[in-house]
């Protein structure tokens, strides 16, 4: 059976949290942490933690379209943080923190958008995340690269992590 594989960049909050939760379903090959939206060339972490890159925590995901749809994808990105908080998720502020899809073709576009006007009425409050084309993803530094999985008894991921993953009926390391 061929395969078909797409990629794309989702931010909800820190991207430790939101590889953590893509890593657990079937279909995503790769869920790579990194940089996206903004407009300095090849950030550092500290940059971007300190807002004036424009940057986002980004997670590159790269799906198998035959065994998860991009709607799947983005119904299980939208349960993992929340879409209606300005540059704010839980105790992580700032622009870096924003909800935001980072596209690479027209069709995402398209099925991005219908996702987005169905899932409106969900909320009490507009769901505020960004969509644009992804110009270029940089790679977080490795020791980010699947953080939850290597700490998972760090308490930042106790606490934000481990309920995540609970919430969505995966089991936590």
């Amino acid at each position: 059976m061929k395969t078909e594989f797409e990629e794309i960049v989702l931010g909800g909050g820190c991207f430790w949290c939101i590889e953590a939760v893509l890593n657990t379903l079937d279909g995503v090959v790769e869920a790579v942490p990194g940089y996206g939206g903004g407009h300095k060339s090849d950030p550092a972490y500290e940059e971007v933690c300190g807002g004036s890159t424009g940057h986002a925590e980004v997670v590159r995901v790269r799906y198998d379209t035959r065994r998860i749809s991009l709607e799947d994808l983005l119904e299980v990105f939208f349960s993992a943080h929340d879409p209606t908080s300005l540059n704010r998720q839980g105790l992580d502020v700032g622009t870096q923190y924003r909800s935001i899809i980072l596209y690479n073709t027209g069709e995402q576009k398209e099925i991005i958008e219908g996702f987005l006007d169905g899932i409106g009425s969900r909320y009490a409050s507009a769901v505020v995340t960004e969509v644009r084309r992804l110009e270029r993803f940089y790679p977080a530094e490795e020791y980010h690269h699947r953080y939850y999985e290597r700490n998972p008894h760090q308490p930042y991921c106790r606490v934000m992590i481990k309920p995540k993953l609970e919430k969505l009926g995966k089991k936590p390391v």
